[in-house]
């Protein structure tokens, strides 16, 4: 399978990656309703089968339960994938999830994910927010110093403006950008793909399938069941009036991957890669059987005027 540099780093990655997320599980703020942790690691061991060299997850998801699924599902292999994962966003006692970024949080933090990784260096850590912005400076020195100890080897940044890289960069190398990416969602192309691109900042996409909505196996009533504690039952894209836009787009999707063999998350997801400055998209898998229905799209190129047909569906469902 195709590999792809990651900024200015030696990470060849493969443009499709496992997305953890939602093995993280429900009974947390963002959690996506409950996940059976078996089924997880055979995603995550289906998606390796495919060729995929890279699993993305983060403390915060299900408040550690993420990366321990992770753990499990890397034990015995006789060559791992690289293993990127995220800090900045803490629990208390009661679950509370906010933002921290001080030194010592972020040191502490590395620690507690090598732990519970079961491994000795993150390939890649990211500060998953800029938040308290105030502490940027502060975490990414405690990020250069994770470095120097070998804990980790490149670091990142999610969900930054251009102003709060730069600002970072200053203090010592972004390998890369998380941001999210989607047809329903392109604002990242106006300034920070060309920023990026222009920094040799690598990019690796979230959300292509803007969680699950892009995958044509969406429906009104499948939201409509969704269990109080997934948390996008509560977002707008879920939500009239855009749910009727979406699920439209969603069909227009499923039509033009058809001429290919493809599914409508696989289109989706070639939209994004369809972009130079994309180094990569996280896909969210949570069975071994929806790796099958979206491994395609790592190869998958959508013909100009196809990008037209979704272009000009846009335009006119605004």
């Amino acid at each position: 399978m195709e590999k792809r540099r990651l900024g200015q780093s030696d990470l060849m990655i493969t443009p499709l990656g496992v997305g953890a997320w939602a093995m993280g599980g429900n009974n947390w703020a963002f959690g996506w309703g409950p996940q059976d942790d078996a089924d997880s690691v055979a995603a995550i061991h289906a998606a390796l089968d495919a060729g995929w060299n890279w699993i993305d997850t983060a403390a915060v998801y299900g408040l550690g339960h993420s990366e321990e699924v992770v753990a499990r599902a890397l034990a015995g292999l006789a060559a791992r994938p690289y293993v990127f994962t995220k800090c900045g966003l803490c629990w208390d006692a009661d679950r509370k999830v906010s933002g921290r970024l001080k030194r010592e949080s972020v040191l502490r933090e590395c620690e507690d994910s090598l732990r519970r990784l079961r491994l000795e260096t993150i390939d890649l850590y990211q500060i998953h927010w800029p938040d308290p912005e105030p502490d940027l400076d502060e975490a990414w020195e405690a990020i250069e110093t994770l470095k120097a100890r070998g804990s980790i080897r490149w670091a990142g940044v999610c969900n930054f403006k251009p102003a709060q890289i730069r600002r970072v960069a200053a203090k010592g190398r972004v390998t890369s950008l998380q941001p999210p990416y989607s047809i329903l969602s392109p604002e990242i192309e106006a300034e920070h793909l060309p920023f990026c691109d222009r920094e040799q900042v690598g990019v690796i996409v979230y959300s292509p399938m803007k969680s699950g909505l892009l995958t044509g196996k969406m429906t009104r009533e499948r939201v409509a069941a969704m269990p109080d504690d997934d948390f996008r039952k509560s977002k707008a894209p879920f939500q009239e009036p855009r749910l009727t836009r979406n699920l439209a787009l969603a069909d227009l999707l499923k039509a033009i991957a058809a001429r290919h063999g493809r599914t409508a998350g696989e289109a989706a997801i070639a939209w994004c890669l369809r972009s130079p400055q994309v180094t990569g998209a996280i896909v969210g898998i949570r069975s071994a059987a929806q790796v099958a229905g979206v491994a395609g799209a790592a190869t998958f190129r959508l013909a100009p005027e196809e990008v037209g047909e979704i272009t000009a569906f846009m335009e006119s469902h605004r």
